[in-house]
């Protein structure tokens, strides 16, 4: 298994592509069929990348450890696709498309707009924004429930 940096030429978006060998990721090139996963644009160029062996040590320790702090989020809208695997990235691209085309975006009011709808003081909607770590254990302590998603999550999929 061959996994490759790509980037659409279009957007600049960076994604990563799984091919069984090099000569498979040419072959789909050459007969169009790779796109941008973020915009569907057709022309994809490879990046440069380091190699990366995936040994897995450390995930015994990983699965054994009841107290391990879960690794950071991630960081990007790559990082989270390849979190995902291969065989989840396209359904995790449209669970998140949906998220933000059934939301409504109330920004840096997001703490007071749950609120609102929470104790019932304005109409309840699906709402996304930005709060701080501080604001979000508020929100969780009050029994509001939030989800943290990556920056790029929404000004990639806008």
């Amino acid at each position: 298994m061959k996994v490759l940096n790509l980037q659409c030429v279009r957007q600049k978006h960076s994604f990563e592509g799984w091919f069984a060998s090099e000569d498979d990721f040419q072959d789909q090139l050459a007969r169009g069929v790779l796109e941008c996963p973020l915009c569907g644009a057709r022309e994809i160029h490879k990046l440069p990348s380091a190699p990366r062996l995936s040994l897995g040590i450390g995930r015994e320790r990983e699965a054994t450890a009841p107290d391990a702090v879960p690794a950071r989020p991630p960081a990007s809208m790559t990082d989270m696709l390849a979190a995902a695997g291969p065989e989840n990235q396209a359904a995790v691209l449209r669970a998140l498309r949906e998220l933000v085309a059934r939301t409504e975006d109330v920004g840096e009011r997001f703490a007071q707009e749950a609120r609102r709808i929470h104790y019932g003081e304005t109409d309840h909607r699906n709402i996304r924004g930005r709060a701080s770590a501080r604001e979000a254990i508020e929100l969780l302590e009050e029994g509001i429930d939030v989800m943290s998603l990556p920056a790029a999550v929404k000004d990639t999929l806008q």
